[in-house]
């Protein structure tokens, strides 16, 4: 991440290429939590229990302001570098102490297929690991933008390792330990440790595969309910990809998996991650794919955005598919170009818009000729103090001259990350868009061929900023030292608006318990 020590701080891009966990509080969220704080907070001495669809964890909230410092900074080393800032450990604090609020999602049925449980916010989604001879269950961030796979380890001793699961060599008799080390900055933070090698069993699945145990984290990760992350773009940052090790395992028949993200709001958590194949019972229709034109980022060219039929010309650009990233970022000019669209919408300083609380029009988004919806529910806000409601695509060109889609995007479609073919599908997410509270039961077990393939073209339009444009090819800075040698990806050096507000996103998961 970046030294900024504003709240503001610019996004950095690390250099393996892949776009890393994007960290972002919204003023309407930042409210949310304060006004939650007391509810979320559980301690296991206590004796308090939680809902049965959420399942205690590790942690207790942080401040507003420092969970707003915090992402206003993680994202940064998807896209920019910034001072860590101080992880003292705090004595008071036991290990596994404390705990976080987990929504945990439905056992699936479909083989190797993981539930992706989630933070009752629909802010970050993750995966249970079972890491080790002992099969120590961790969670790690499913990071579509991130190459490096890491966990907190047992010698870590910075405030956040204290509050989190952890893992170490007392945990696994299979554990190897390597002279290798790695430090990875992930906007306002960052975490270093050793590579190690051990057996990770996700989704059924068992393999050796390198990681890296942290021995520090920074304080960011104090507002995280995960333990580590799980790199699932197609770069290798300090150890090698999820993905790519598990398709050398010869664990996959294809090198491809699928997501499907649950509403909170919904009440029930059918999110999933399915390996090598798709599962039908999670989309209807057919999945229409969009080539991935150059590189081996998971980014495709956006055909436009628009509103109640309305074209936006918002598109002509790509757009960066990030299960990293809660909302949708975009270059200001773009951003302005669909808000103008609107009905209502009103902006300040073209980062944030406001816009009228009660409309329940989706927006559209166009791939390769083909809608797909955003429900109201995902991208307008709720209220704030003062009435009104926010939009949650924002004003801020994380990635230079492209759009960013998190998860506002990717609760409405079943999303298909296709390696072997590189390119990209979407359909639409049974259930999504509406808020049903029912759910399909996977019991099929079949992969779903792709009935309509379509291969989109793009324009790429340069950035309409005068400003120094933000380094395209780094978003998680890794670096990886050896015994007699140092090698490092360097990342290239991704410069930021020094005056732009502080919208850098965080996929920090925000620790608010739905009553």
């Amino acid at each position: 991440m970046r030294p900024n020590t504003v709240l503001l701080a610019p996004l950095a891009l690390y250099a393996s290429g892949a776009l890393a966990f994007y960290p972002y509080t919204p003023p309407w969220l930042k409210e949310l939590e304060q006004h939650n704080a007391g509810e979320a907070k559980r301690n296991v001495e206590n004796g308090m229990t939680f809902d049965i669809r959420r399942r205690a964890s590790r942690r207790a909230p942080a401040s507003q302001e420092e969970k707003a410092a915090w992402q206003a900074a993680l994202l940064a080393h998807k896209y920019n570098e910034r001072s860590a800032p101080n992880s003292n450990h705090d004595s008071n604090l036991s290990k596994r102490g404390n705990q976080f609020h987990i929504m945990e999602a439905v056992d699936p049925k479909t083989p190797k297929t993981a539930g992706l449980d989630q933070d009752g916010t629909d802010y970050s989604y993750f995966v249970e690991a079972l890491l080790g001879s002992g099969k120590t269950k961790m969670y790690m961030l499913l990071d579509t933008g991130a190459g490096s796979s890491w966990v907190m380890g047992t010698d870590c001793t910075s405030q956040a390792c204290s509050l989190h699961d952890s893992f170490g060599p007392d945990d696994s008799s299979t554990l190897k330990s390597s002279s290798k080390d790695f430090s990875i900055a992930y906007g306002s933070g960052s975490v270093s440790g050793s590579l190690v090698t051990d057996t990770i069993e996700v989704a059924g699945m068992s393999l050796s595969y390198q990681f890296g145990l942290a021995t520090n984290t920074s304080s960011d990760f104090v507002h995280f309910a995960f333990d580590g992350i799980l790199g699932m773009s197609m770069n290798s940052g300090a150890n090698e990809n999820f993905l790519s090790a598990l398709e050398g395992a010869g664990m996959l028949s294809q090198s491809i998996f699928s997501v499907a993200l649950a509403r909170a709001s919904d009440g029930y958590n059918d999110g999933e991650v399915t390996f090598g194949a798709t599962n039908p019972s999670r989309y209807t229709g057919a999945i229409t794919y969009t080539s991935i034109p150059t590189g081996s980022d998971w980014s495709i060219p956006l055909d436009d955005m628009s509103y109640n039929g309305k074209k936006a010309s918002a598109g002509g650009i790509n757009a960066y598919i990030d299960t990293g990233t809660s909302y949708m970022f975009g270059p200001a000019k773009n951003v302005k170009a669909l808000h103008a669209v609107i009905d209502g919408a009103q902006s300040s300083d073209g980062v944030t818009w406001t816009v009228p609380c009660d409309t329940t029009t989706p927006l559209v988004v166009t791939f390769s000729g083909v809608d797909h919806a955003i429900s109201s529910e995902d991208w307008i806000s709720p209220k704030d103090s003062t009435g009104k409601c926010t939009s949650n695509v924002y004003g801020y060109e994380v990635v230079s001259g492209s759009w960013l889609f998190g998860d506002t995007f990717l609760k409405n479609v079943y999303a298909v990350f296709d390696k072997d073919q590189k390119r990209i599908g979407f359909a639409k997410r049974t259930g999504s868009s509406t808020g049903n509270k029912s759910i399909a039961t996977a019991t099929d077990s079949s992969i779903a061929s792709a009935t309509a393939e379509s291969t989109g073209t793009a324009t790429f339009e340069p950035p309409s900023s005068t400003e120094p444009p933000m380094g395209l090819n780094g978003q998680e800075t890794s670096t990886v030292a050896q015994p007699t040698q140092t090698t490092g990806s360097s990342g290239a050096a991704s410069l930021i608006r020094s005056g732009s507000p502080a919208l850098v996103l965080c996929i920090l998961p925000f620790l608010v318990l739905l009553a």
